[in-house]
C-alpha cells in the first residue's frame, strides 16, 4: 500500500534530540489550570443539557454525547498528561488530579499509568509485545498458527470488535480487574476508581433515576471508547511504521517513525487534546499536550515523520499483519 500523503522517512534519528525538546518540557501551571476549567467544567454543562433534552427528544440528547465524548477524552488527555509527570511540575499535583479525572474516565490511574509507561518504553519492539499496546502479529508467527488461532486473531482485528467491542471491554470490564502487572498502588487505584464509580452510580440514580442516567451515559461512553481505541490504534499501525527486534530497536527512532502525526481539523485537534502529534509524544513524554504543537512547529526535523489526515487513516483499519 502507498499512502497519498507525504511521507518522509529518515534512516536514524539523528543525536542531539534531547536538546531540541528540552524547552518543552517545563509544565506551565497557568496553562493546566486553564485547561481543566475549558474541560471538566463543559463536561458537566453537556451532561447537564443531555439530561435536559430527555424531556424533548432522544435524537438530541444522542447528538450531545458527541460533544460530551469529546470532553471526556480531553479529561482523559489530562490524566494521561498527569500520568506522565508533564501536566504540573509537582508529582503530587499530578497523582491528584490524574486520580480525580480517572472517576470521570473510569480508567484507573495508576494501573494505566503503569502500562502505559511499559508501552512507551517498549513500543515498536517485537521482542517485547503485549503489555499496553494493540495486539500485532508477523506474518510468519500468523502461518505458524492454527486455524482456529488464525480465526481468533483475525476477528480481535476487525473493526467492529477493535472500535466497538474492544473498548467496551477494555474500559468498561477489564478496568475493573486488577492487571497481572499491577502492584500494590495499582491494585488500590482499580479499587478507588470501581468505588467511586459506584458512589457515582448509586448517587446520580437517585437524583435522576436510573433509566436516564443509563440512556445518557452508555452512548457516552460507546463514543468516547471508540475514539480512544480509534486515536490509540492510528498512530501506531500503520504501514510505513517502525518494528524491530530488541537487538535493532532504537526508542528515538522508534518515537518519530513508529508513531504518526495524525493532522487534525482544528476543533478535533483541541477535543484530542494535541494527541495527534503522538511522535512528539513518545519522543519526549514529558512534554505536556499543550506544548506538543509548539515543539512540532520549532523542529524541522519532528516534521519528518509519517503524516496522514482522517480520510487516509481509515485505510489503516484494513491492516492486520506485520512483514518481518
Amino acid at each position: 500500500m502507498k499512502y497519498d500523503p507525504t511521507v518522509i522517512k529518515t534512516a536514524a534519528t539523528p543525536s542531539g534530540w534531547q536538546e531540541m525538546v528540552t524547552p518543552f518540557q517545563t509544565p506551565e501551571r497557568r496553562k493546566a489550570i486553564w485547561q481543566l476549567v475549558n474541560t471538566i467544567l463543559p463536561l458537566f454543562l453537556t451532561s447537564y443539557a443531555m439530561y435536559r433534552s430527555l424531556s424533548f427528544s432522544y435524537w438530541l440528547t444522542l447528538l450531545l454525547a458527541f460533544p460530551t465524548a469529546g470532553f471526556v477524552i480531553r479529561t482523559f488527555i489530562i490524566q494521561h498528561d498527569c500520568g506522565h509527570g508533564s501536566f504540573f511540575s509537582s508529582a503530587r499535583s499530578n497523582d491528584i488530579v490524574g486520580t480525580i479525572c480517572s472517576f470521570f474516565t473510569i480508567i484507573p490511574y495508576h494501573q494505566w499509568r503503569h502500562e502505559h509507561a511499559v508501552h512507551h518504553a517498549t513500543s515498536g519492539n517485537l521482542s517485547r509485545r503485549g503489555v499496553g499496546d494493540v495486539n500485532t502479529i508477523t506474518v510468519s508467527e500468523y502461518l505458524a498458527r492454527s486455524r482456529w488461532q488464525r480465526f481468533c486473531y483475525a476477528a480481535y482485528r476487525h473493526p467492529l470488535v477493535m472500535f466497538i467491542i474492544g473498548p467496551i471491554y477494555v474500559f468498561g470490564i477489564a478496568s475493573r480487574f486488577v492487571g497481572p502487572h499491577s502492584g500494590a498502588r495499582e491494585a488500590r487505584s482499580v479499587r478507588l476508581t470501581n468505588l467511586a464509580i459506584l458512589a457515582q452510580v448509586v448517587g446520580w440514580s437517585m437524583i435522576i433515576g436510573w433509566r436516564a442516567l443509563a440512556i445518557i451515559y452508555i452512548p457516552t461512553f460507546i463514543i468516547s471508547g471508540s475514539i480512544g481505541i480509534w486515536l490509540f490504534y492510528v498512530q501506531h499501525q500503520f504501514e510505513q511504521s517502525y518494528w524491530r527486534d530488541s537487538a535493532e530497536w532504537d526508542y528515538a527512532t522508534s518515537a518519530l517513525h513508529g508513531s504518526s502525526y495524525y493532522k487534525l481539523p482544528a476543533v478535533l485537534q483541541w477535543f484530542t487534546g494535541n494527541i495527534g502529534f503522538h511522535h512528539i509524544h513518545h519522543l519526549s513524554p514529558r512534554i505536556a499536550n499543550y506544548n506538543l504543537q509548539r515543539c512540532h512547529e520549532a523542529t524541522p526535523l519532528f516534521r519528518e515523520v509519517t503524516t496522514f489526515g482522517i480520510i487516509h487513516s481509515i485505510r489503516c483499519a484494513t491492516l492486520r499483519l506485520w512483514d518481518d
